[in-house]
């Protein structure tokens, strides 16, 4: 049996139980076929630059609560944004994070930069673009993106320990600490 795969929804519930695969809060509904749904959570990240300095290590940043009445996203804007849950990966198993094509229809695009490495602990902070010509408004709670767990074929040799493990909230990027300071 091939090892590498993509997990089922009897999988990814049997990993919840046995309490290898951690997403905090849990709603069983959310377990699609072959992913699980995330809800986006209570605070987005704009970035109130004139120009971003990668090396920089205080880029200027406006953190903005999600109102139940809803947060707009300007077109052409982008902002920062987190999931609710907070997910423990084993260091078996790595995910892809995909932007539901509900909202994806509606010209929205979710991103992380790359996927999760096995071994990750923390929120997902989500990059959020509004491609469309209209703003779209979205809610705290709402599902917003999901994940796509994938099986690796032995655990990771350096599971990951990155700058942003067991991160919380929206978090702005750290790449200066790519320059060694």
């Amino acid at each position: 049996m091939c090892k590498d795969m993509i997990l089922s929804d009897a999988t990814i519930k049997e990993l919840i139980l046995k309490g290898e695969l951690l997403i905090e809060p849990y709603s069983p509904s959310h377990v699609q076929a072959s992913s699980v749904d995330l809800t986006l959570g209570r605070e987005v990240l704009i970035y109130r630059a004139n120009y971003i300095d990668v090396m920089q290590e205080d880029i200027p940043v406006e953190k903005v609560s999600i109102p139940d009445e809803g947060f707009i996203i300007q077109p052409k804007a982008f902002v920062l944004a987190t999931t609710n849950e907070y997910i423990k990966l084993p260091q078996d198993i790595t995910a892809f994070v995909e932007g539901r094509s509900s909202l994806g229809r509606l010209g929205l695009f979710i991103e992380n930069a790359g996927w999760v490495d096995a071994g990750f602990e923390g929120q997902i902070t989500l990059e959020l673009y509004n491609a469309n010509s209209c703003p779209i408004k979205l809610y705290a709670g709402m599902r917003i993106c999901q994940i796509v767990l994938a099986r690796l074929d032995r655990k990771a040799e350096k599971p990951y320990s990155g700058k942003y493990q067991k991160q919380k909230g929206v978090t702005p990027s750290k790449i200066f600490l790519d320059f060694g300071r």
